[in-house]
């Protein structure tokens, strides 16, 4: 059974900086890209970063560019977003992800291309 567990989600003061972690059971996860993703209350689920199986390439949402980091440990299944200089706009329920596929060169950031979900945690930035 495919299983993504989310960690690392909190409250922090804008500025800040939180490391999100996703690790992966039930499958390869070196077969397999992987994107972090989020959702605001009232607002469509939005790619944030995305990683191809190898970790070679990578993806940031234009709002995140500079401040997201995305990198994977295939040896231990898991997947990481490190976030600095967060915003109160970066208020959100994160999710991890993964699709089937090594997507080399172009990990995709359209939630609908990804066949595997976490459950999420929640990231709040005050001002």
């Amino acid at each position: 059974q495919v299983q993504l567990v989310e960690l690392g989600g909190g409250s922090v003061q804008a500025g800040g900086s939180l490391r999100l972690s996703c690790a992966a059971s039930g499958y390869t996860s070196s077969n397999h890209c992987m994107g972090w993703f989020r959702q605001a209350p009232g607002k469509e689920r939005e790619g944030v970063a995305a990683i191809s199986s190898s970790g070679f390439s990578a993806r940031y949402a234009d709002s995140v560019k500079g401040r997201f980091t995305i990198t994977r440990d295939n040896a231990k299944n898991t997947v990481y977003l490190q976030m600095n200089s967060l915003k109160p706009e970066d208020t959100a329920m994160y999710y991890c992800a993964a699709l089937r596929g090594s997507c080399y060169g172009y990990p995709p950031l359209n939630p609908g291309e990804y066949n595997y979900w976490g459950r999420g945690t929640q990231v709040t930035v005050s001002s």
